[in-house]
């Protein structure tokens, strides 16, 4: 084992855990504020993905040869601005009546877990109905498929662009949650919702705000993912919403830096550990769990854990 593959193993586990820590950030955000799992993130990220080859179906009329930059980039943008909305619709929608009835942390759950369903199943009859099948092949510009070659070393394009793109956006959320005015109301919003309504916010409005920007990075995070293992699928979102969930816990929930940490842990363990003992291959899904407990066994808040008494984010 020489040192060119180490390498490679860490390059790979970091484009990886960036997918998760896109779609962490949404689970940690919505926690922070609602203490509230939402179950369905997972599949907010699979409708971004699937909006994105819509559009990008519609942009080059269906013809997916030769997808220019513009064209793919114009879609992935309608695709966050349309899924942003979608989480604010499932927040107005399912959320909000409960939360205003003060109904228990388990109806919430619940309501969740059938937004997951309902996602899943809307998609699945579209997949079907309109493209033929489930499984679909996700088309993207030619250039995102560069080799860069460093010694023995490969590094795709994609794999060094989806790290950098996520650290970015991990500076913007800390920037709209420490600089901005939404982002303090936010926080402030985390720490007792009851006084910020008396204070006169509008407290729907900041939590919207909470859904979009979450469901936002997760469109992100599912079209780097699709990119990444270029094909779509209506149930994408499960396995994958459930390991960022987990990295959200590792790293801390409730803490967006936590989530980031934990998303770059998960994604180095799910590749390294098979790379480096290839007999362990078959258990490369278990292993963001195991870590999970692992983690929490010795330290129950996460890596970067909040004492939700003192502080938010």
């Amino acid at each position: 084992m020489d040192f060119s593959f180490i390498i490679q193993q860490v390059v790979n586990g970091f484009s990886l855990g960036s997918m998760y820590a896109l779609i962490a950030i949404g689970y940690t955000l919505v926690y922070g504020v609602l203490r509230l799992i939402n179950f369905a993130h997972g599949d907010i990220m699979m409708v971004g993905a699937f909006l994105a080859f819509i559009f990008v179906g519609l942009l080059t009329g269906w013809k997916f040869e030769n997808v220019t930059m513009p064209v793919f980039l114009t879609a992935v943008g309608f695709s966050i601005i349309l899924t942003a909305f979608i989480g604010v619709l499932t927040y107005v929608t399912a959320y909000k009546p409960l939360l205003d009835k003060n109904a228990p942390k388990i109806s919430l759950l619940i309501t969740a877990i059938g937004i997951s369903f309902f996602l899943e199943s809307l998609f699945n009859v579209i997949a079907n109905q309109y493209f033929g099948g489930n499984y679909q092949s996700f088309y993207f510009p030619k250039w995102f498929s560069q080799v860069l070659h460093f010694g023995d070393v490969t590094v795709p394009i994609l794999t060094i662009l989806v790290p950098i793109i996520t650290l970015l956006l991990l500076g913007l959320v800390l920037f709209i949650l420490f600089k901005i005015k939404v982002g303090i109301a936010i926080r402030a919003l985390a720490f007792d919702i009851q006084t910020v309504k008396l204070m006169g916010a509008d407290s729907n409005k900041i939590i919207a705000f909470v859904f979009a920007l979450g469901s936002a990075l997760a469109a992100i995070g599912g079209v780097a993912y699709a990119m990444a293992y270029p094909s779509i699928d209506p149930y994408m979102g499960v396995l994958v919403g459930l390991k960022a969930f987990a990295a959200a816990v590792v790293g801390g929930i409730g803490s967006v830096t936590g989530a980031v940490i934990g998303g770059f842990i998960l994604g180095f363990v799910e590749v390294a550990i098979p790379g480096f003992l290839p007999e362990l291959g078959g258990w490369k899904d278990a292993f963001a769990f195991i870590l999970l407990i692992f983690v929490l066994l010795f330290k129950p808040t996460g890596i970067m854990g909040i004492d939700f008494e003192r502080q938010r984010f």
